[in-house]
């Protein structure tokens, strides 16, 4: 037959579109015309698969072959139309039936000698595949621990293009996929470990419970970093739809374990200050690739020595931090990625950074300038903000006072579980993602609680914002204590986390 179809799956972002690829086989001089947007690496494929098909036994057209990819207006890239591409112009020479092609899905790349190789974005394609009402695909071996987190689909693996043709002409069959539970989760550093800071602990207990934005200000050496890096430890383990949802995006960005792909346990992601600002939002030429914050979605995104990261970098997360997804415009199309993630800054109280405060030879002029990196509009929404100071003896470390992680963690996911029951009507899983309306309206604190937000309003010491956030926090506190509501305490305490200054 001259003309052959099979399928594979576009991805814009995390969001994936099937893609018909044709093939014909007319009549005129021998060559091979791809159409329908194409990218550099995916205009190459005519020639990595005509070399496949021939080391694979099998005989390529000797006339003009013409293969088109649709929607045509789609933009395309990457190399995981190979397989597809083999397989339409064998079935168009009459090498292989076209039956099973109607409803399989085929992602992979091609070696020169017909082995087939995994690409990235393998559990978005098949989620779009699933939802497009397609029965099955055929990945890569090593692929195939990623396509077993989908149901619903049949999922084949295919080693080499020759497997794929003997199972096109049911010869033989195709490795299937066993459903994957995860992996287990992993040892986090203890809470114990840390030495002193009771309000530091306490205000990263409060963030956890609530999944707020936090900032740890002081000299070095104080427990910054060790604070930060405890805070997944602390965090409960994503949901089925939580984890399908972060697996996804570090499918994309090619970062998953082979061996157990799935996503159970919320990242925790620590970019150095010297970062690019692609790197960190997402980017990069063609249809832009993730950045670290979209790795950080459900997780903690840790942004150490923050003064450092200079005002472009640290602004860029600003409208990031309230709408949960990152939007990026390119040349060749726009993309969405999510990242719903926690921000924990931590920095220094000056550029000389001494280990005593009474040691620092800056000028009040360089400690504000310093300081100044982190702006007005970036720290009104940064809910918790805590003061650590040097720690001044070793008797505290590792006393009785000193709770382990796991202790705090049953508080955490306690008060987690009070608000989700609480929200679960309009489907918020934290007090952090209630909006300010919906705080203030449907579940409005009586006047005697918020008299203090009212003070703090007429006066100017906080913004609209902050008095949101201030509410998000006093019901986080009134969850920690196991309160019905937040009292006028609560609103007073979380009042005090937002007075507080970074010097």
């Amino acid at each position: 037959m001259p003309l052959a179809r099979a399928w594979s799956v576009a991805l814009i972002g995390i969001d994936g579109r099937p893609v018909e690829i044709e093939a014909d086989i007319g009549a005129g001089l021998p060559g091979t015309k791809l159409v329908g947007l194409p990218d550099a690496g995916l205009r190459e494929a005519k020639d990595r698969v005509r070399a496949a098909v021939r080391n694979s036994g099998q005989r390529w057209p000797d006339s003009n072959v013409t293969l088109g990819l649709s929607p045509a207006d789609l933009p395309k890239d990457g190399s995981g139309y190979d397989l597809g591409i083999a397989a339409a112009v064998l079935a168009a020479s009459g090498a292989v039936p076209a039956p099973k092609l109607v409803d399989t899905i085929l992602l992979g790349e091609l070696a020169l000698d017909g082995r087939v190789r995994p690409v990235r974005g393998v559990l978005p394609a098949l989620l779009a595949a699933r939802k497009s009402g397609y029965q099955r695909a055929v990945v890569a071996p090593e692929s195939l621990a990623e396509g077993s987190l989908v149901g619903g689909i049949d999922v084949l693996a295919a080693g080499r293009l020759g497997e794929l043709i003997a199972w096109l002409c049911d010869e033989d069959g195709l490795d299937r996929a066993e459903p994957d539970h995860g992996r287990a989760q992993p040892e986090h550093p203890d809470l114990a470990d840390v030495a002193g800071q009771p309000e530091a602990r306490w205000a990263l207990e409060v963030a956890a419970a609530g999944g707020h934005n936090l900032l740890m200000t002081g000299p070095p050496g104080v427990g910054k970093t060790m604070l930060a890096t405890r805070l997944p430890g602390l965090l409960p383990a994503l949901g089925d739809d939580e984890a399908l949802e972060v697996t996804a995006v570090h499918s994309v960005d090619g970062s998953l374990e082979p061996d157990s792909p799935l996503v159970r346990v919320p990242p925790f992601v620590a970019p150095h200050h010297s970062i690019s600002v692609a790197a960190l939002i997402g980017g990069g030429t063609g249809i832009a690739t993730p950045g670290v914050i979209s790795k950080a979605h459900r997780g903690v995104l840790f942004l150490d020595e923050a003064a450092e990261y200079g005002g472009e970098r640290l602004d860029a997360l600003r409208t990031v931090l309230e709408e949960g997804e990152v939007r990026i415009a390119r040349s060749r199309g726009s993309v969405r990625y999510p990242a719903r993630f926690q921000l924990v800054l931590a920095t220094n109280t000056c550029p000389c950074a001494p280990p005593q405060e009474t040691e620092c030879r800056c000028s009040p002029a360089a400690r504000r300038r310093y300081l100044a990196k982190l702006s007005g509009p970036l720290l009104d929404r940064v809910d918790l903000r805590v003061r650590m100071r040097p720690v001044t003896s070793m008797n505290m470390a590792g006393g009785e006072s000193a709770e382990p992680t796991g202790r705090v963690r049953e508080r955490v996911v306690a008060a987690r579980e009070r608000a989700a029951k609480r929200w679960s009507d309009h489907g918020w899983q934290t007090n952090a993602e209630v909006p300010g309306p919906a705080l203030r309206r449907e579940f409005a604190l009586p006047p005697e609680a918020t008299r203090l937000l009212d003070r703090g309003l007429s006066r100017g010491a906080i913004t609209a914002r902050g008095a949101d956030r201030c509410l998000r926090i006093a019901w986080t506190l009134s969850d920690l204590a196991e309160a019905d509501e937040p009292t006028a305490d609560h609103v007073a305490a979380a009042l005090e986390f937002r007075d507080r200054r970074a010097a």
